[in-house]
This record gives C-alpha cells, sequence and structure tokens, in this order.
C-alpha cells in the first residue's frame, strides 16, 4: 500500500501541472478586446462632454446641487 500511495503522489502532481499549464497558456486576448473598446467609448465620452461642456463660454457649468452647495457655504 505504501508503494501505491509513493506512485499516486507523483502522478497528481503531474494532472496538477497540466491543469496549471492549461489554465496559465489559454487565450485571453477576449477579455483585453472587449476592455479596449470599453476604454475607446470612455474616450469618446469624455471628448464629447469636453466638446459640449464649455459652449462657447471657456467655462464648465455647474450643477444645480454644487451650486447649491456653493451658496450655502458663502452664507
Amino acid at each position: 500500500m505504501a508503494a501505491l500511495a509513493w506512485l499516486l503522489i507523483p502522478l497528481f502532481a503531474v494532472v496538477g501541472a497540466a491543469i496549471w499549464a492549461g489554465w496559465v497558456s489559454r487565450n485571453r486576448t477576449i477579455g483585453d478586446i472587449a476592455e479596449l473598446a470599453g476604454y475607446a467609448r470612455f474616450r469618446d465620452a469624455m471628448e464629447r462632454q469636453h466638446a459640449t461642456a464649455g459652449s462657447g463660454t471657456g467655462q464648465l457649468e455647474t450643477a444645480p446641487a454644487a451650486q447649491a452647495s456653493l451658496a450655502h457655504r458663502t452664507q
């Protein structure tokens, strides 16, 4: 029985190493492509926001909640 245990230990190690090697060598480009596409959409949205936020005045408009907070601080 002890000899069987000594044979099973390396067998489990080989199976574990094969599973780990398969996990490490998997194709991960699908997630990277989706992440890069999401980043490109984010950049486009930020550029659109900056293009419309100035609207010719050169200053950004503050939200009503921010205006109320600023008015409360100045009183």
